[in-house]
């Protein structure tokens, strides 16, 4: 057990991320007496990740589903919220370095999560831009409407079909939602808006390197999803690698085949790899890594080399529970930041609590309207039910009521109307010499109001 006990009152605690794992840690800690925390983040808000695909296809502003950190903790009088950047850990003088300066903890929670694995094809990230943050979710959505721009303006028909081809790679939630929103969007939702093309003539492949979409879940239910994405006009190709990416040009591998499509816009949700904190963790704390970079914790979610180290969220390898990783999802977060908030109160009392275990409400991905796919353990629902489930539990987990309020009006309009209405092209770029121009590094930050 750590000597946490022995520390002075109050007991500081630092939080190095603000997305769900650190914020419910933060908010669980956030009325007890006994501790101060601090929350550290690049970002100064709270970001709904699994609403990003809706943003990145128009369906919502990035603002709808983002809340401000220290909106949501000033009610948390012990808790100071920083806008900054981790750059080290100090584990023996129990410091992290900030940028141009240092901060002591006594219980420190790391929950910097994953950005997006092109398995050594970093390259390819220009050309195909991942989905985990609000600046990649505008890219998208600049990328994707830019395509339809363009179409509009070409007079010849290869070059016009490579603009309508949208190749999603990965087949797994975040795949399957973001080629089912982009077959809506196609085919329903801009089918009247242009002129020169048909915009229900527009290709959306969705390429999946398994033997079929929505790995984890049980086999009906992929089969379910592939049947509604199909439904939907979406083509799905499962056992298939993606070699190559080049020039508008994707080359697939299926089996002893390889094919290459012309396809102008290409995005990305095949892989995630563990936050640079993992190899910081690595270096300064002797923490274990797995393959991709995360953190391999103890039952508790600590550092078996620092007690007073946890990792949590996406970033934590847990194999504890049925002898493998627990899923990179928000609940699971969400129920390691509680534990966390409960472990560390215990500890002052000089006790400890048994070893963490998520409790599995199931997993749900929607595929387009009236279509959705739930796992609730021995339900399993498709279609209508599990579509109803799905936006009950998100506009629940959404964290500030002006949020559940106005993503709900959204979707209630965007419902009945079959519109969306946030279908910005930002950043100064647009095309140049007939070929999407890539968005500078100063320009890609669309402000977004929170």
């Amino acid at each position: 057990m750590s000597n946490t006990a022995t520390h002075p009152s109050p007991h500081r605690v630092v939080i190095v991320g603000g997305g769900f794992a650190g914020l419910y840690a933060a908010k669980a800690l956030g009325r007890s007496k006994d501790v101060t925390v601090t929350l550290i983040d690049k970002r100064n808000f709270h970001l709904f990740q699994p609403l990003l695909y809706q943003v990145a296809t128009g369906k919502l502003s990035p603002g709808d589903i983002s809340s401000p950190l220290r909106s949501i903790l000033s009610a948390s009088r012990n808790t100071n919220v920083l806008m900054d950047e981790v750059t080290d850990i100090q584990p023996e003088t129990r410091q992290i370095v900030l940028k141009g300066s240092t901060l002591e903890y006594d219980s420190l929670i790391v929950a910097t999560g994953v950005s997006h694995h092109y398995f050594g094809k970093d390259e390819w990230a220009s050309v195909a831009p991942g989905l985990k943050t609000v600046e990649d979710a505008l890219e998208m959505r600049r990328r994707i409407f830019l395509a339809f721009e363009a179409a509009e303006k070409e007079t010849d028909p290869e070059k016009r079909r490579a603009w309508l081809t949208f190749v999603v790679v990965g087949g797994g939630p975040t795949g399957v939602e973001l080629a089912g929103a982009l077959a809506e969007l196609a085919h329903s939702i801009l089918k009247n808006e242009f002129r020169s093309i048909d915009t229900t003539e527009a290709q959306v492949l969705l390429l999946e390197g398994l033997d079929r979409v929505l790995p984890p879940y049980p086999p009906e239910l992929s089969a379910e999803a592939e049947a509604s994405l199909t439904q939907l006009g979406v083509t799905v190709q499962t056992s298939t690698l993606v070699t190559n990416i080049s020039d508008g040009v994707v080359t697939l591998k299926q089996g002893d085949r390889t094919e290459q499509v012309q396809a102008k816009t290409v995005l990305w949700a095949a892989g995630v790899k563990a936050s640079a904190m993992g190899k910081v963790l690595s270096e300064k704390a002797g923490a274990e890594l797995d393959r991709v970079g995360r953190v391999v914790v103890a039952p508790d979610l600590s550092l078996p080399s620092n007690p007073d180290i946890f990792v949590i969220g996406d970033l934590a390898h847990y194999a504890h529970q049925d002898d493998k990783p627990l899923p990179g999802v928000a609940p699971v977060a969400m129920q390691q930041g509680e534990y966390i908030a409960r472990l560390v109160k215990q500890r002052l009392k000089g006790a400890s609590l048994p070893p963490f275990r998520y409790s599995d409400g199931g997993s749900l991905a929607v595929i387009g309207r009236n279509a959705a796919v739930a796992n609730l353990g021995k339900f399993k629902l498709s279609g209508f039910p599990a579509w109803l489930i799905w936006i009950f539990v998100h506009i629940y987990y959404l964290i500030e009521f002006d949020n559940k309020l106005i993503v709900m009006t959204q979707w209630f309009w965007s419902y009945f109307t079959r519109k969306g209405g946030a279908r910005l092209i930002t950043g100064e770029e647009g095309m140049v010499d007939g070929e999407l121009a890539p968005l500078s590094v100063e320009r890609e930050k669309e402000p977004v109001e929170v």
